[in-house]
């Protein structure tokens, strides 16, 4: 699982946004098409990136900028537990046993989040926040060193999807069975995405990128007329270099890695992703996973769901389930990439296996 949800900038596995708004611009500028700008911002602990072609009758860019922001404050003040008074904070500080009347968005996203748990067989858990508090990743910051594994013996005993209760019917509501604590990181700027899209398609915008902290959505085709371009990033640590370029349309793409947000200790690298079965955070060569979905929320949160289920099982898993993903795995000094069945389609010019 990834770090904690006001989403504070920790970059990890970023799909390499940049040079798709950089080659959004080059190619929406051809005579004879309409010409994309970009709106930006930041919200969520993190930036953000719009970029438009422009249709009959669109909102001034004004209202454009303040809606966007909008949508994005609203999932902020839900699911931020950087923020003591949201939604998600509000849960945390409850005792168990006790009913707590939830959002509709803050139970889109819990229902998606579990129904991935299940489907990634646990190794997807938003209940992993005290995990990622303890070991350094979360609101508090950074420990310096890894926890002692009773700490983590005892810690695991209150992290379990099982110890939740969401009841959706007359209203959303949700209890907790045991003092576990929620994390929407993992999912929570997919959510955004998806939101901000939403409010877009609503005023007849059809031909867009939205980009919230590396996480994506894409819709109709570019300004030149031509499916985006989108890069995906080889994960080196200190360069931002692309591995592999896919034309899309109409699709959410989200990468979690392992490879920017870590520490280390006496040689000994502590990634960011835990796996909250265990407690520990991964130690495979899975270093690099990107999703393909209809939903921006549910690509984020598989992304991480197949890092903590390293490279095979991540691999039969998204076979399983249909899901279009492209792997990227350390061997000794190399790089290696792989993609599921589902994958394949988005490809050019091959696999450009290394």
């Amino acid at each position: 699982m990834t770090s904690a949800a006001d989403t504070r900038s920790h970059p990890q596995g970023w799909l390499f946004y940049f040079c798709c708004l950089l080659w959004a611009a080059l190619l929406a500028g051809c005579q004879g098409e309409p010409e994309s700008f970009t709106l930006s911002g930041e919200s969520m602990g993190t930036s953000w990136h719009v970029t438009l072609v422009p249709t009959a009758g669109m909102p001034a860019r004004a209202e454009l900028q303040a809606g966007i922001q909008a949508q994005l404050e609203r999932v902020n003040q839900s699911m931020s537990t950087y923020r003591e008074d949201s939604e998600i904070s509000r849960f945390n500080a409850l005792a168990p046993d006790t009913w707590f009347e939830v959002s509709e968005d803050f139970h889109a996203v819990l229902s998606t989040a579990m129904a991935v748990g299940w489907q990634s067989e646990g190794a997807y858990d938003v209940t992993v926040a005290p995990l990622v508090d303890l070991w350094g990743f979360g609101p508090a910051g950074q420990v310096g060193a890894p926890p002692a594994d009773d700490r983590i013996t005892d810690v695991l005993e209150n992290v379990g999807q099982d110890y939740l209760r969401l009841d959706g019917e007359g209203g959303y509501r949700l209890l907790k069975t045991r003092p576990v604590s929620l994390d929407f990181s993992s999912i929570a700027k997919g959510y955004g995405v998806d939101l901000v899209a939403r409010w877009l398609d609503a005023r007849g915008l059809d031909r867009y990128l939205v980009e919230v902290g590396g996480e994506m959505r894409l819709a109709g085709m570019s300004g030149r007329g031509d499916p985006w371009r989108v890069a995906i990033e080889r994960p080196e640590s200190a360069l931002r270099t692309a591995e592999q370029a896919i034309s899309v349309t109409d699709v959410a793409i989200a990468t979690s890695g392992d490879y920017r947000n870590y520490f280390e200790v006496d040689g000994q690298r502590f990634s960011h992703s835990i796996d909250p079965r265990r407690g520990y955070p991964v130690s495979h060569d899975l270093v690099s996973v990107t999703v393909l979905d209809n939903s921006a929320m549910r690509a984020d949160a598989w992304a991480t769901a197949l890092v903590v289920l390293g490279q095979e099982r991540a691999m039969a898993v998204a076979t399983q389930q249909g899901l279009a993903v492209y792997f990227i795995q350390r061997q000794g000094d190399a790089l290696h990439s792989s993609h599921s069945p589902a994958f394949a389609p988005f490809l050019e010019n091959g696999d450009n296996d290394r």
